[in-house]
């Protein structure tokens, strides 16, 4: 099958598609960047005349609904239900360990969750054709849904994150977690990886490699494009005809936020003019802001605190270039939106040569890449970039036909149903 022949065949097959996503902490309606990557999903979906309903855990504010119905099926957590799974497992806990009784919630939830959403397909009359799941951590729900409707599974993995809450946040029940996560996986029709190295993540679980592909995180190039004007962002923070260098994201230490501030000095000894626009808030926001004082360059540094998404590309437009300072890290599994969204926007991204960067960004092309803790290669690359515009504006154009070409959520979600459509999946479908 071509790819265009399978582009037609998604286009000409409409799908009656359920959208599962458990995981409590990802609010639909929010800022979080996993809460824009299921809006702008689903919103690709139902642009091929899909019929997409969303079953989540926790609706959320703050943004438009995705042309979906919407079913939130929230966790009752009652302490009934955590006493209740904790004795089923054999597994004694305290009110003082969180940990331990958040997940012992988690799996209470998980429990019940295929019933309801049965339920609710029931009273509709209208039962999917396909399941599409964001894998949730302690979450096999969906491996019940999709058996007793006798549809295929797709999952979408977006990091290893029994390896990310032992890490960042702490984990307990690890043994039933990595028990969860292989049951779910290897149990998909097919799985949707955001980046290579979640691919290999997958495959160290016995599935099959015919059975993952690697689709990175999309932007929706309707909204992020160079036509879009950010003069009044400009005149809003008094950043007028200064060279500006962007950060746009959440403030939180494995961003590189240090590393930012410290290249940033290293420009300022040759563009004194230029100013970094850092848009965004979090945990290392206040942080941040005191480091730049510290170092003399306040002047310099214009924060934005938190902005709505919908603003997002009005900000990238009063912007020349975006960094993505990650840190030097040997298991960098990230896709991120910022990225695909700058390249949309027009604007090239300096970041350091690791994981997927190196796969979303031409290196020369489309952005820089420098060798991941590399201070001076970071602050060179842009020196360079702000010394040469005719080189920014051929990056401005290249950046915005890879969007084009490789990152709209549009083109990803007709893949996903390409791959979908094969007889293999779908030829039991009524």
């Amino acid at each position: 099958m071509t790819f265009a022949h399978g582009a037609e065949r998604a286009r000409a097959k409409s799908m009656r598609i359920a959208y599962l996503n458990a995981d409590r902490g990802i609010p639909i309606l929010g800022d979080k960047g996993a809460s824009v990557h299921v809006r702008e999903f689903i919103t690709a979906l139902a642009g091929w005349d899909n019929e997409v309903t969303l079953f989540c855990a926790q609706r959320g504010s703050g943004n438009p609904s995705p042309p979906a119905q919407i079913v939130e099926l929230a966790p009752s957590n009652t302490r009934g239900e955590i006493d209740h799974e904790s004795d089923r497992l054999c597994v004694p806990h305290s009110d003082s360990d969180r940990t331990l009784r958040l997940e012992l919630a988690g799996l209470a939830y998980d429990r019940t969750l295929c019933r309801r959403v049965l339920a609710k397909i029931n009273e509709t009359g209208n039962p999917p054709q396909l399941l599409y799941e964001r894998y949730a951590l302690f979450h096999r729900a969906g491996i019940d849904i999709a058996a007793a409707l006798g549809i295929p599974r797709v999952l979408e993995v977006n990091a290893p994150l029994v390896e990310e809450q032992e890490r960042f946040r702490g984990l307990r029940l690890k043994q039933i977690a990595e028990m969860i996560e292989t049951q779910t996986f290897t149990a998909a029709h097919h799985i949707i990886a955001v980046s290579e190295a979640v691919r290999d993540h997958v495959l160290t679980h016995g599935v099959p490699a015919e059975r993952v592909s690697v689709f990175a995180n999309g932007v929706d190039t309707t909204r992020f494009h160079p036509e879009v004007d950010g003069t009044d962002i400009r005149t809003r923070y008094g950043l007028g005809d200064r060279p500006v260098i962007g950060f746009v994201g959440s403030f939180k230490p494995w961003h590189g936020l240090d590393f930012l501030l410290d290249g940033f000095i290293d420009v300022l000894r040759h563009h004194p003019s230029a100013a970094l626009f850092a848009v965004g808030d979090g945990p290392g926001l206040n942080d941040m802001r005191t480091c730049a004082t510290q170092s003399g360059i306040a002047d310099s540094v214009v924060f934005s605190g938190r902005i709505a998404y919908a603003d997002v590309p009005r900000y990238l437009a009063a912007m020349d270039i975006t960094a993505a300072p990650y840190p030097a890290q040997s298991d960098f599994y990230f896709s991120p939106l910022k990225v695909v969204e700058s390249l949309a926007a027009g604007r090239p991204v300096v970041a350091p040569r690791i994981g997927q960067l190196t796969t979303l960004l031409h290196d020369g092309e489309t952005g820089v890449l420098f060798t991941p803790g590399d201070k001076s290669g970071f602050s060179a690359a842009i020196v360079t970039l702000l010394n040469d515009r005719r080189a920014l504006r051929s990056m401005t154009r290249k950046a915005r036909m890879a969007a084009e070409a490789n990152f709209s959520w549009s083109g990803i979600a007709r893949r996903v149903l390409d791959i979908m459509n094969v007889p293999h999946y779908v030829g039991h479908v009524s």
